[in-house]
């Protein structure tokens, strides 16, 4: 069973709690979506990448506003998965892989006519070797979108753990703009799950599922994935998880 895990929600205020009812429908998200989507989610956007933190490597984001930044078009399967992946009634084809540093791996899967410039759908698989462990990664991710917050008010979050085999589920939302200005809000949902990397040393794999919405469509967006989130969270718990190989 997965259990809530009620020490990383902020509390929510009564305008909070009534902007969830009619769940952020504001007028074209002009007003930056400063109410929050329901039961608390969070925030951070775009390109997967690593940083330094106090437990060695952590999962993290760049942000939304280096979209622009000029990026490989290589796809090279290094986590000796297939080419193509079913996630919820969907394939989801390898679209991009990056081997940044020398215990981290990660690659992308978009489904047929998507690009990662402007995607709506989107699996990531993600793997680091040694260094970090789920709580660490989980709870550096926290404190990068409790920090977030500061400047994105949409920035909300919920953690759920599985007590029976200390995986945890990470999902949040935030908005952001690209570089025309066009509002781009982004849905994620990771699951974390230990991995035994090389020498049998502390490590972890990312599961994950992102989805967006654009510009106009952003508000439809909301709509969808109030009664979408649900089902897409169930579905990426229950998941079999793939058996990756890194290589170099």
């Amino acid at each position: 069973m997965w259990r809530r895990r009620r020490d990383v929600h902020r509390a929510l205020s009564p305008q909070e709690v009534g902007a969830l009812d009619s769940f952020c429908l504001g007028d074209k998200l002009k007003f930056k979506l400063e109410c929050l989507v329901s039961e608390a989610l969070g925030a951070a956007m775009t390109r997967r990448v690593f940083i330094l933190g106090g437990a060695g490597l952590v999962f993290t984001h760049v942000i939304l506003g280096d979209l622009g930044v000029a990026r490989s078009d290589s796809a090279v399967d290094r986590l000796s998965l297939p080419e193509s992946i079913e996630f919820n009634g969907e394939s989801y084809r390898l679209s991009w892989s990056s081997h940044p540093k020398p215990d981290y791996y990660k690659q992308e899967y978009l489904p047929s006519g998507q690009t990662s410039e402007r995607f709506q759908r989107m699996v990531l698989i993600e793997a680091i070797v040694r260094g970090v462990d789920i709580n660490d990664a989980v709870a550096a991710k926290v404190s990068m979108l409790n920090k977030r917050k500061s400047t994105d008010p949409t920035v909300n979050f919920a953690v759920v753990k599985n007590p029976k085999n200390n995986e945890i589920i990470l999902d949040f939302i935030l908005n952001a703009e690209d570089p025309k200005g066009d509002d781009i809000v982004e849905w994620n949902a990771y699951r974390y799950a230990a991995l035994k990397g090389k020498g049998g040393a502390s490590g972890v794999l990312l599961f994950g599922i992102s989805r967006r919405g654009y510009g106009d469509d952003a508000t439809d967006f909301l709509r969808r994935l109030k009664l979408a989130r649900p089902a897409e969270v169930n579905a990426l718990a229950a998941y079999p998880l793939p058996v990756v190989r890194p290589v170099d």
